[in-house]
Formats: structure tokens, C-alpha cells, sequence
């Protein structure tokens, strides 16, 4: 498992808080942690069956299907005509741990 290293919160603007925030932007729309609980439960799933469990038309979901893999939550991969998406688990494992560092940097008063 290839674990980022820990974040310092000290540090203004440093790439790995960078990260962090882009990652729980990409969080902050509601459909998005639909799309993540829905793939959650999938090994794989094209746009078309996450279109099937949401109210939501096809373009609106693969437009936030791509904020998920521009943001690194979710990965994509072509096959053959369908494209498929998947949670980046280790990602998510990441961001979790940073949130707890953060929250554990902001509790404690350092």
C-alpha cells in the first residue's frame, strides 16, 4: 500500500494540502457522495448504471463522474465501447487519514 505521507497543516499553500482541499472539493456536491456510495457497492460500473440509481441525466453524471477523477477518488478505464469507474480506495483511505490528522492538529492547540 503506497500511504502518502502526513500532512502539515503548518505549512500555507504546501502541495500536500493542496491535494487535500481538491479532494474534499470534489466531495462537497451531494450527487458526488451518492456516486461514491453507489460505487462503493460495485467492483466497476459504467455511467449508465450509476444514471440508473440516481435522478440524474447521463451528462450531469459523467460530469461529476469526472470532477471524482480529476479529484483522484475515482479511477477510469476504457473498455471497449463502455467506460468504467471505480473507487480508488487507497485514495479515500489517504484523504481519511488527513482529515484525522487535521482534526488531531486542531484539537490538541499546536
Amino acid at each position: 500500500m503506497n500511504v502518502s505521507p502526513p500532512i502539515d497543516f503548518r505549512e500555507c499553500g504546501s502541495a500536500s494540502a493542496k491535494a487535500l482541499a481538491a479532494k474534499l472539493a470534489a466531495l462537497s456536491h451531494p450527487a458526488r457522495i451518492e456516486i461514491l456510495k453507489h460505487l462503493s457497492g460495485n467492483r466497476a460500473c459504467c455511467c449508465k448504471d450509476v444514471v440508473q440509481q440516481l435522478d440524474l441525466a447521463q451528462s450531469t453524471v459523467s460530469q461529476h463522474l469526472k470532477v471524482l477523477v480529476e479529484a483522484g477518488l475515482v479511477r477510469f478505464s476504457a473498455e471497449r465501447q463502455r467506460s468504467r469507474y471505480e473507487i480508488d480506495r487507497e485514495a479515500l483511505a489517504d484523504m481519511s487519514a488527513s482529515v484525522a490528522t487535521l482534526v488531531d492538529t486542531c484539537c490538541s492547540g499546536r
